[in-house]
């Protein structure tokens, strides 16, 4: 594989291109969470959310505005766009959720599908291309926003416990999953009014984590329970259970050719399988760079977050460690070191280049990732394996070596 010199060529740590920190009006409820659960960019890239704390979603025009960002990265940042600020530009919008805010998705875009719903509840408004965010909240509920205005589209009732997680459908259908903590995932069709279609039950321990395939064949589901899920997103029936954790499983990612899944656990291990076959292909370690203060920090290591780089040859992962950690795919050890303090998750901005990291203090940061140019090999692969099962490649008439490369097998 051809990645050596793009490895070389990032092996520089990530620097801290921006840090967004909220204010603490005195009219929140101290009740209130100030921890940032949850950060996303809607899939164009032109929005950030941000869940604050205290029950408040920041949307946020992304590149992010010039007195946020260091001297030297402004360029980089805001590229072409800068010169579009003037007329019609869109506005950071604050949404007030009520609840504490868990989980945030992003509909893909555009979605023609969401402008009938737009219309439906919004007849006074002309028909817009329509980019919706959901926000999982405290209550069990969930809010449907929609993004350029900052207006309450739907509420879905169904959870009863904390709504930790969600995802859209990458296809734009508007098929809505959500994880609770009342130990279910349950499947909501936007385009029905908000209608629940499915409640998936087995989990024993609350769910913290949903991701689904993006070829929309597969739904990842981790719980506080060492094993992981794998639902048929056209059935919505359990395919199998992955186990080779040691402890409880909290997030999950696929691959952007939806080739491999990686889990992050309290076992202070990721590890990457094929979500087709079942098999265990990797275990990244994440070990502690610096001795303990004492013999009490047993999991100090522990996973938070992992997440897929957008052209799918890197991963981020967040631990308790105070590190965020990137590695490249086909390598058993970190390329790269970040500093931060109290991490809780971690998000690359589609189109590459940076991280978004949020924090128990409430922060978020946006730190530089390794750009690369991906191999005309890994360029097939990826485009083969958008649409070719692992089973499918390995009956392929081709080389055994070429079927290792396909199914991510040469590491």
């Amino acid at each position: 594989l051809d990645l050596h010199p793009c490895l070389r060529a990032s092996k520089e740590e990530p620097l801290l291109l921006a840090e967004l920190k909220p204010g603490r009006p005195h009219q929140f409820d101290w009740k209130s969470s100030c921890e940032t659960w949850s950060v996303a960019f809607s899939p164009d890239g032109s929005w950030f959310a941000w869940s604050q704390g205290h029950c408040i979603v920041k949307l946020i025009p992304w590149p992010l505005e010039e007195q946020f960002i260091p001297k030297g990265f402004e360029a980089k940042s805001r590229s072409s766009k800068s010169d579009s600020k003037g007329r019609g530009s869109p506005k950071e919008k604050t949404l007030d959720c009520g609840q504490i805010v868990w989980g945030l998705a992003f509909s893909p875009w555009p979605s023609p599908p969401s402008r009938k719903l737009w219309a439906r509840h919004h007849p006074q408004v002309p028909d817009v291309s329509c980019l919706i965010l959901a926000t999982g909240l405290n209550d069990g509920q969930i809010k449907i926003w929609e993004v350029q205005t900052g207006l309450l589209l739907l509420n879905l009732s169904g959870h009863q416990d904390v709504v930790r997680d969600l995802s859209f459908t990458p296809s734009g259908s508007l098929i809505l999953v959500s994880a609770s903590r009342d130990k279910t995932l349950r499947i909501w069709d936007l385009n029905k009014h908000g209608k629940q279609i499915q409640v998936l039950s087995g989990h024993l321990q609350w769910v913290y984590c949903c991701s689904i395939s993006p070829d929309c064949s597969m739904l990842c589901s981790a719980a506080g329970e060492k094993s992981v899920f794998l639902w048929s997103m056209r059935s919505y029936t359990l395919i199998r259970k992955l186990e080779g954790h040691q402890s409880s499983v909290v997030s999950c990612d696929f691959s952007p050719d939806s080739a491999l899944l990686v889990t992050a656990s309290y076992d202070t291990n990721v590890i990457m399988w094929d979500p087709y076959t079942g098999e265990r292909l990797r275990s990244l370690h994440h070990t502690q760079l610096d001795p303990p203060m004492d013999d009490s920090d047993v999991h100090i290591s522990s996973l938070r977050s992992v997440c897929f780089s957008p052209e799918g040859l890197y991963l981020a992962t967040v631990a308790d460690d105070r590190l965020l950690r990137i590695w490249a795919l086909e390598l058993k050890t970190p390329i790269a070191f970040a500093p931060m303090t109290n991490g809780l998750c971690c998000t690359f901005f589609p189109h590459g280049g940076v991280i978004a990291t949020g924090t128990r203090d409430g922060h978020v940061q946006f730190w530089t990732a390794p750009r690369v140019l991906s191999s005309l090999k890994h360029l097939c692969r990826k485009a083969l394996r958008s649409f070719l099962t692992t089973y499918q490649v390995l009956a392929l008439p081709i080389p055994k070596k070429m079927k290792e490369f396909l199914t991510y097998r040469t590491f």
